[in-house]
């Protein structure tokens, strides 16, 4: 396997909004800093993915900005969709057929609905899959009948769900490492 594309999901400034409620992992934004430009330096792909739709992702609001963490540098694509799945709509899968990609690694925002999203679909369509999990993030939910789901339940559920099946789930510490060996085997 070469070095995995890395996509980074969301990391926009409406996740911030306190309609979301509590959220977990206050570092994961440190961490896809770290990833994004530990990525760069070794000159692997890096394709960001924005989210835009009405209310808090409205195009051209505030709120649909991404966060100063995870800014796009000239020549880096930027991929906008209005769906969960950032290949939904998007030439997400084109664009990693034509480079002959076979691995993915993905961080950014929210762990249990389009990062999962994402990660199942790289999935199903072949792509060998990491998830890093402390460069994820979730809120609070609740169920059906109103109970509430602690944000970091609802973290650790989606990756438990993620991993194995779809991904393999690790730390950035890990997935770093894993970056550097590859690129020192090149």
């Amino acid at each position: 396997m070469g070095t995995p594309t890395l996509i980074v999901i969301d990391v926009q400034r409406a996740l911030d909004d306190p309609s979301h409620g509590e959220r977990s992992n206050p570092d994961a934004e440190r961490n896809i800093a770290r990833v994004i430009e530990a990525w760069r330096e070794s000159g692997a792909a890096v394709i960001h993915v924005r989210h835009e739709s009405e209310g808090l992702f409205a195009p051209g609001s505030d709120t649909s900005e991404v966060k100063p963490e995870a800014m796009p540098r000239d020549g880096e694509p930027v991929l906008t969709k209005n769906t969960n799945s950032a290949f939904v709509g998007t030439d997400l899968e084109q664009r990693l057929r034509a480079e002959r990609v076979e691995a993915v690694a993905i961080v950014g925002l929210t762990t249990d609905h389009c990062v999962s999203a994402t990660v199942r679909t790289a999935s199903d369509l072949g792509f060998e899959t990491w998830v890093l999990a402390d460069a994820t993030a979730a809120h609070e939910r609740r169920t059906f009948n109103g109970e509430r789901i602690s944000a970091e339940t609802m973290h650790r559920t989606a990756l438990a769900s993620l991993h194995g099946e779809f991904a393999e789930v690790l730390e950035t510490d890990e997935a770093l490492a894993r970056l550097a060996g590859a690129s020192r085997a090149a």
